[in-house]
């Protein structure tokens, strides 16, 4: 059976390239006579595994040094009570800049762990852009501001990275969930305290968050935080302090190879742009199609789209299937179609989708 182009938004599709190294390793990693998902994660096989992991995602992001990188479990939804649980420390108030789906649902989390200022939210326009730094109303003493950089489900992409000291509030450290973009651009890690995101859109399968944290934000966890999800626990155990999801970590490291491979994620960066101007530039030229994103805050990762028609959304996801074009029903709070198009989708299967955009749109318009 030949593979089909998905378009999930996650578990997304993964590199070729990796998925068939992993096939020749099931049996038998490097010689060891066993695989991976049977290692113990404290023998020297895994723990070798890991530390390339984590060294090879440091140089992808140019992590800097005093910034922890911890594989944890939970997924980015368990990550919006495991930060408030860590960082909130002797203060009582979180920021939250709210633009779409995940971060109103992290706001919702962290009000059981702390008071929540709602710094600025474009729910009002209908999480069609993202508000501008200028527009952010922060509190006296927030513990932190959270922002989620790219909105899985709405298709919105921060286009500006957060940089506090412009308004002001160098002090305060920005929270960052970048599930669904992490790795597809060129960051400055510096302008963070904590990046997180679960790793099943662009690094690997479900079961694994990456969460890179500044060390000065360690040791402040509450009471009553459990101590596998203390930060400072697992910083100090080496993200060992329970048995991590060592599959996951070991397909993420060989996604961060692959990665390397492209010339790292300057390159990939580019390729993304790519990808995303040639969607973007088809739906904009047709009177079949809409995104209602505003062009400046369009994710590159998550692209949502609606037929005009909507009568005809249950014929257009039969024959795209049938074309081999998977996985592009928009999310069920929002409608419409969605194509996810990560890392690991070559622009052949973009151009592939837009042939079929083209050939419907003609025979149905």
């Amino acid at each position: 059976m030949s593979r089909v182009w998905n378009f999930s938004a996650g578990p997304a599709a993964l590199p070729e390239e990796v998925l068939r190294q992993a096939a020749d390793e099931m049996l038998d990693w490097h010689g060891s006579g066993m695989g991976v998902m049977e290692m113990s994660h404290r023998g020297k096989e895994f723990t070798a595994i890991a530390a390339q992991a984590e060294a090879d995602l440091r140089e992808l992001l140019a992590v800097p040094a005093n910034y922890r990188i911890l594989f944890m479990q939970g997924g980015a939804i368990a990550e919006n009570a495991i930060i408030p649980m860590n960082l909130m420390g002797d203060r009582r108030v979180a920021d939250y800049v709210v633009t779409g789906s995940w971060s109103q649902k992290s706001q919702k989390e962290a009000r059981k762990y702390a008071e929540v200022n709602i710094a600025a939210s474009s729910e009002a326009g209908g999480f069609k852009t993202v508000p501008a730094m200028a527009e952010w109303k922060l509190s006296a003493d927030p513990a932190y501001v959270f922002t989620c950089t790219n909105e899985t489900i709405g298709g919105l992409e921060y286009p500006f990275e957060p940089d506090l000291a412009q308004i002001g509030r160098a002090e305060v450290p920005v929270v960052a969930d970048m599930s669904s973009h992490i790795l597809s651009r060129a960051i400055d890690v510096s302008k963070y305290g904590l990046i997180f995101g679960g790793a099943q859109k662009n690094i690997g399968p479900a079961g694994l968050t990456i969460v890179i944290v500044r060390e000065d934000l360690l040791g402040h966890a509450m009471p009553h935080c459990p101590t596998a999800f203390d930060f400072r626990t697992v910083a100090d155990n080496g993200s060992m302090y329970n048995t991590p999801p060592t599959y996951g970590i070991y397909i993420a490291g060989l996604v961060f190879q692959w990665l390397k491979r492209q010339g790292g994620v300057a390159a990939i960066e580019a390729q993304n742009v790519a990808k995303a101007k040639l969607l973007y530039d088809f739906l904009d030229a047709s009177d079949f199609y809409e995104n209602r994103i505003e062009p400046a805050c369009r994710s590159r990762m998550n692209v949502p789209f609606f037929l005009k028609d909507e009568a005809l959304n249950d014929a257009f996801l039969a024959e795209s299937k049938a074309a081999g074009l998977v996985q592009l029903k928009g999310h069920k709070s929002v409608g419409g179609m969605r194509a996810s198009i990560y890392n690991a989708m070559p622009l052949a299967g973009v151009q592939a989708l837009v042939d079929f955009l083209r050939d419907f749109a003609a025979r149905r318009g």
